[in-house]
């Protein structure tokens, strides 16, 4: 990779529909997970380049929501971060996403999706001799995935969307390296001139393939540990690991006769009285508990939640929730600015 800088593209377009109804009010990206948003874990991860100081960002942002929420985001939590914005109107796609994104893609490159969050170290791209990296993971049953297949001499020759055998276990992550964004936009124009997709959309996956069959030397790298926050239940499947694997964070909040149970993690703005918080919770800036047991959950910010007990909620922005107050268990799925009573 040498000392060039490296751009970090990073689409999130998509409409999020499988998380709804949080996305109706914003980006997906921006839910909560283990204390802090989804991208805040996600650029956590760049942390690990050869020299992050030098790293570019192109966010591929949705419109509406997109368009206006990252930017302020990015400007507000990351102000020296040097970053772009393109915005995908049509959802045509991964290829499509990056080349909006051209004007801005020289030299090398990774691009990592909004929900993948993993663990790697990415200071060995300064060695990587490689034209490309797919990150993948052996998982029991590749069926429902893509693919990373490897030839006898251990490039990849292919990739296969949701394969028929289980022979091959390489499952795609989502996040590639590319020594020249140069060549991999060469690559999606000449599948976009051929209008190589699948379900109306060109697919990353096929321009790699094209690079690769242009002698494009492409290998994988092997992680053990790839989490998701795409849908609800693999948001709160994702906050209990990262929960138990950096411990709890617990603020020092306001309030009295409460017991939290570990890992949990507790914005210090919090006020929570007479409750039971965790094991797995996380509590966001300003909420106000009362009467409450909370656990395998996440509450945003400016909540007031009474009376109640969850298990398995994930509780939008400046929601309310009132419960009977007799210690009977809700599942809640509720967006911002929501208000249930039971």
């Amino acid at each position: 990779m040498n000392q060039e800088t490296i751009k970090i593209v990073i689409p999130m377009a998509g409409w999020g529909t499988r998380m709804r109804p949080h996305t109706w009010s914003k980006p997906k990206p921006l839910v909560s997970v283990a204390g802090k948003t989804s991208l805040e874990h996600l650029m956590d991860m760049f942390k690990t380049l050869p020299d992050p100081d030098k790293a570019e960002f192109v966010f591929i942002v949705g419109p509406y929501l997109g368009e206006l929420q990252i930017p302020a985001f990015i400007k507000e939590n990351y102000p020296k971060l040097k970053a772009h914005y393109v915005v995908q109107s049509e959802m045509k796609g991964q290829s499509h996403a990056l080349w909006l994104a051209r004007e801005y893609l020289t030299g090398p490159m990774i691009m990592c999706f909004s929900d993948t969050l993993m663990e790697t170290d990415f200071s060995f791209l300064n060695k990587e001799e490689s034209d490309g990296v797919a990150w993948v993971m052996p998982v029991e049953d590749p069926r429902r995935f893509g693919v990373a297949e490897e030839g006898a001499d251990g490039w990849v020759k292919r990739f296969i969307e949701k394969p028929q055998s289980m022979d091959n276990n390489l499952v795609v992550v989502g996040c590639y390296y590319f020594k020249s964004a140069e060549r991999l936009l060469a690559a999606i124009d000449d599948q976009m001139k051929r209008g190589v997709m699948l379900k109306n959309e060109y697919f990353l996956t096929d321009a790699i393939s094209i690079m690769i069959d242009g002698g494009a030397k492409v290998r994988t790298q092997k992680i053990g540990t790839w989490l998701d926050t795409g849908t609800i239940e693999a948001t709160l499947d994702t906050n209990k690991i990262l929960l138990e694997k950096i411990g709890s964070k617990v603020g020092k909040f306001k309030g009295s006769n409460t017991k939290v149970i570990e890992p949990s993690a507790i914005h210090d703005s919090a006020e929570i009285s007479n409750s039971t918080i965790g094991p797995f919770a996380s509590i966001g800036a300003n909420c106000k508990i009362e009467n409450a047991q909370i656990s395998e959950s996440v509450v945003e910010a400016d909540c007031e939640i009474k009376d109640a007990a969850l298990n398995r909620s994930l509780i939008g922005k400046q929601a309310k929730v009132k419960g009977r107050g007799d210690g009977h268990v809700m599942q809640l799925n509720i967006g911002d600015t929501s208000s249930v009573q039971e």
